[in-house]
């Protein structure tokens, strides 16, 4: 018991969180910001270049005042709202010829995490806090909401960009949640009883033949497809098998195919551009979105196609979907992140839109006066208020349980499976051997939700995780090649 002691001395139940806001705050705005660079508007030769994004600490506009600090304690009892301001950099170009605006741009309020870099208690000591009216012992690690206290719960989903192989009745399934910038496509290769291979990812009908894809991703002969399988013997019987049957025999019959496939009845030239936008930003998107990255999408698929081969054969084992390191936790950092992604989308929606009125009108368009400051804001605070989040999902944002301390702690530490309640997925609900030391064996509620609601082990910690071209840049520093 020393040991926990002297470790929570110095380590917060619910830092996992906490780090998680601070990331979001220090580099998912950004990233989001980032990713969409410049708006481009309708209004013939004016866009808007995008540059730093800053948030301030907690603040309030009062009706004869103006701004002045807000503290959590007062926004409890006022039913405000415990958020900071945003301000956005923010260039209008003029025919190529950038005009610079010496302040940032107010774009709306976001909610601040108690006990966050952002908060004004992450520095006050226990006197401080008493003087601030508020528990010295109370972690942090939720939001004011209109005055209610709410927790994002964490989600437990699959590890995106990570094949997993499953035996799922005769068939074999060599499946990839392939996940860029917040969009996820789920891109599958199937081997049937007999040893075909099949395909599917985002928008395409079911069953497009394996083959025939490759060719259309670059590997235009039979001969490049064999040697881009290995030498097995029975991965290449599967892999003739497969080209026997196939009915393309160039690049060009394959392409023509599989786009009267994804657009039937549509003019060539449709059909054509539908396709080439499918494989290069639906199928598998992490690996790149550029026609330059299609033969990387397709030495990838001939991985997936070999890894379902060797299940159907029993040479290598089927990945448990139920281990704990094929199993990612989106913490309250993430889920802001998918959010704010969200609500962004509609502030430049909004700005294309103001700017082609305030043209129109024959205003003069200066962009503070683009901005409508509740576009952003009321998004963010709705799906906060509510738990209705982006995607269908619902329940993400509670009302903080106070029934007593030690409930408080349990709610900050809840981990969620996004599986329906209503199905018996026997296996999901077993406790696995992976889960010792990560998630408690004990705490679960019992009826339907039971062992789909978990909590994190006492001694848990979630790491933030890290930027994957770091990962590759040391890879390929110690020689690994593509």
């Amino acid at each position: 018991m020393d040991l926990v002691e002297v470790y929570f001395k110095t380590n917060s139940l619910v830092a996992q969180q906490i780090n998680s806001y601070n990331k979001f705050i220090e580099e998912g705005l950004q990233k989001v910001v980032d990713r969409v660079g410049v708006i481009q508007t309708n209004v013939e030769g004016f866009e808007i270049k995008l540059g730093r994004i800053r948030v301030e600490q907690p603040r309030y506009w009062e009706v004869r005042g103006g701004y002045r600090k807000i503290l959590p304690q007062e926004a409890r009892l006022r039913n405000l709202t415990y958020a900071a301001p945003i301000f956005l950099e923010m260039i209008p170009v003029f025919n190529g010829m950038e005009r610079r605006v010496p302040s940032d741009v107010f774009i709306g309020e976001i909610p601040v995490m108690l006990k966050s870099n952002l908060c004004y208690l992450s520095g006050m000591n226990a006197k401080q806090l008493v003087e601030a009216d508020e528990d010295p012992d109370n972690p942090g690690g939720y939001f004011i909401i209109n005055g209610s206290e709410r927790v994002l719960v964490s989600i437990e989903d699959l590890v995106p960009n990570k094949p997993i192989v499953t035996r799922e009745k005769n068939t074999v399934v060599a499946k990839v949640f392939s996940t860029l910038h917040g969009f996820r496509a789920r891109c599958v290769v199937t081997r049937n009883p007999e040893g075909v291979l099949t395909a599917e990812f985002p928008s395409t009908p079911p069953n497009l033949p394996l083959m025939q894809l490759l060719r259309a991703l670059g590997l235009k002969s039979d001969k490049e497809i064999l040697s881009a399988f290995s030498e097995d013997k029975k991965i290449k019987n599967d892999v003739i098998l497969n080209l026997e049957i196939e009915e393309s025999k160039s690049h060009e019959e394959a392409v023509d195919m599989l786009s009267k496939k994804v657009a039937p009845g549509q003019p060539k030239e449709f059909r054509l551009n539908r396709i080439n936008a499918l494989l290069d930003n639906y199928l598998l998107p992490h690996i790149g979105t550029d026609p330059s990255a299609r033969m990387k999408k397709a030495l990838y698929l001939v991985r997936l196609a070999e890894r379902a081969i060797r299940v159907a054969y029993k040479e290598i084992p089927q990945d448990d979907k139920d281990h704990y390191a094929n199993k990612r936790i989106k913490l309250a950092g993430d889920l802001m992140e998918d959010l704010f992604r969200y609500a962004f989308q509609f502030l430049v929606r909004d700005i294309v839109y103001q700017a082609s009125r305030a043209d129109a009108r024959g205003r003069k368009l200066q962009v503070h006066t683009l901005i409508r400051q509740d576009v952003l804001g009321d998004r963010i605070k709705y799906a906060m208020a509510t738990g209705n989040w982006i995607a269908g999902q619902t329940g993400i944002s509670q009302l903080l349980d106070r029934v007593s301390y030690l409930s408080t702690l349990s709610h900050l530490r809840r981990v969620v499976s996004p599986l329906s309640k209503k199905h018996p997925h026997f296996k999901a609900r077993d406790l696995h051997g992976t889960h010792i030391g990560k998630i408690c064996p004990n705490e679960t509620p019992e009826g339907p939700r039971c062992s789909l609601v978990k909590n994190l082990a006492i001694l848990a910690e979630v790491s933030n995780g890290s930027d994957e071209r770091q990962v590759e840049e040391v890879l390929r520093m110690h020689g690994v090649k593509e």
